[in-house]
């Protein structure tokens, strides 16, 4: 048999439900603890292993994700709110509906902008660790 048909016979693990509400705490923002946030760290409620993260975080008038490298592409949407994101030191304006695209190895931050808080999604594949 190769690899791949059994890669595809393998079973999937059953899926994950998982209501935010469980997972919702008040923090600050990672990368520098810039405000006050609130996260949902959704993802860390599905059963292991998995291969993605998948949060929500409302940034507070004047928090931020500080500027951090990454070792993966990440993505940022914005569900509600403005900020101002960056990668490698160029700006750019987000808003509602808007997404950011952010390449493995640039250094990058978001931080809310405007009267009203700022509603991400942050989503990012799991590092896997060597064995």
């Amino acid at each position: 048999m190769s690899a791949v048909l059994a890669l595809i016979l393998a079973a999937a693990p059953p899926m994950a439900v998982i209501d935010e509400a469980d997972t919702v705490r008040r923090e600050p923002p990672p990368h520098g603890a810039i405000g006050k946030s609130t996260a949902w760290r959704i993802s860390d409620f599905a059963p292991q292993p998995r291969r993605m993260e998948f949060r929500r975080r409302t940034l507070d008038v004047g928090a931020a994700i500080g500027e951090h490298p990454i070792a993966h592409d990440e993505v940022y949407y914005v569900l509600e709110g403005e900020g101002e994101v960056v990668s490698d030191g160029q700006r750019a304006i987000l808003r509602k509906g808007m997404t950011a695209y952010l390449y493995e190895g640039a250094v990058v931050g978001i931080r809310q902008t405007g009267d009203q808080p700022l509603a991400l999604i942050v989503s990012y594949p799991v590092e896997r660790k060597a064995p």
